[in-house]
């Protein structure tokens, strides 16, 4: 794959160093920001995956650590929504105003509690953010600010990972901006069932593309 801009970009966010990978393709027009859930980072195996697979479709991604190695041992950290949803909005905000990236129409897919901070920030800056993507994530973490999310979001959620399900289902009835929610069947919370991660990849690149190209 040609591109035209691939580097790690070190970020200063409330007194500490963020560190992401941005690949650009040689003819994006549009970034997809990472959000990681729980116990995951920049190097998550199924977020790289969905990554090439946007890439595949000239879409750029950006899959950054919201916190450091040191704050992730505090086990409370990875469930701080608003710390995790502040620097989001920080680090979208300073992406955008890069003049490398501030012609990319951008948007957000979050895994897990990571799908809740990208819901938040996305209520935030709705200028900002035109498009959202939640896998097997926990929209309901996003509320009250879920209603208000305008960026069109798609949910996907695996067909077994039942207790996940009802979660999104509920939250899916206070979203008021377009909207859709898939099951993913036969896959259980992380999609680890042959075929299925890639069902997930191909239905976040569908939806991008839709909103984002």
């Amino acid at each position: 794959m040609k591109t035209r801009f691939h580097e790690t970009l070190n970020l200063r966010i409330d007194q500490v160093q963020l560190s992401g990978e941005m690949i650009l393709p040689e003819k994006a027009s549009s970034l997809v920001l990472f959000s990681h859930g729980s116990g995951s980072s920049r190097f998550s195996p199924r977020n790289n995956f969905v990554a090439k697979e946007l890439h595949n479709v000239q879409i750029g991604s950006f899959l950054f650590d919201l916190l450091t190695e040191e704050e992730d041992e505090m086990y409370s950290n990875r469930f701080n929504i608003e710390m995790l949803t502040s620097r989001l909005v920080q680090v979208t905000e300073m992406i955008a105003a890069d003049t490398r990236f501030s012609d990319l129409k951008m948007g957000y897919f979050g895994a897990s509690t990571g799908a809740a901070s990208a819901l938040k920030a996305a209520a935030k800056l709705p200028d900002l953010i035109h498009a959202v993507v939640s896998r097997g994530g926990r929209p309901d973490m996003a509320t009250p600010e879920i209603s208000e999310v305008k960026a069109p979001t798609l949910l996907i959620v695996g067909g077994l990972d039942l207790e996940v399900i009802q979660l999104n289902k509920t939250a899916y009835e206070f979203m008021t901006c377009t909207k859709k929610l898939k099951i993913v069947e036969g896959a259980t919370h992380l999609f680890e069932e042959p075929g299925t991660l890639e069902q997930v990849a191909t239905y976040a690149a569908v939806w991008f593309k839709t909103y984002l190209v």
